[in-house]
């Protein structure tokens, strides 16, 4: 099932990577799924909240951000689909501490971010039995 994410959106999400370099950048993707795909409608970003010295390579979204993704998602009648974070001057494959903290069924967009500028983005589905994430498709 493919992520789909409008062009403005993906534009939005890559300036917010490229703002918080040389450290990890996150948010949240809000939209809908149904079955065949998921759409996202809104994006949500937030600062880093992980300690200061461990920025570069880890991100953290708390709970509060993560109700406030809740709250807005209600108000606009969609759900949280999903995470997008960055990875500076990494790949965008999802790492090992990507797979332990991540849950089923979000969708978890990374952003390569090169020496500050965006360049590659893959998004990412943990099995059921949170052991492997697997690639998903993106459609802009």
């Amino acid at each position: 099932m493919p992520l789909i994410i409008p062009a403005h959106l993906y534009s939005s999400i890559i300036n917010h990577l490229e703002s918080a370099y040389p450290n990890e950048g996150a948010g949240l993707l809000l939209g809908n799924a149904n079955g065949n795909d998921k759409t996202v409608k809104s994006v949500l970003k937030f600062d880093n909240n992980f300690e200061a010295g461990e920025q570069y390579h880890r991100y953290r979204i708390s709970a509060e951000d993560m109700f406030k993704g809740e709250t807005e998602a209600e108000k606009l009648g969609v759900d949280v689909i999903g995470v997008f974070h960055s990875h500076p001057d990494h790949p965008s494959q999802a790492s090992e501490y990507d797979r332990e903290h991540a849950l089923p069924w979000y969708s978890y967009l990374i952003v390569s971010i090169q020496k500050g500028k965006a360049s590659t983005s893959q998004s990412w589905l943990l099995s059921d039995d949170r052991k492997k994430f697997t690639e998903e498709s993106v459609e802009l």
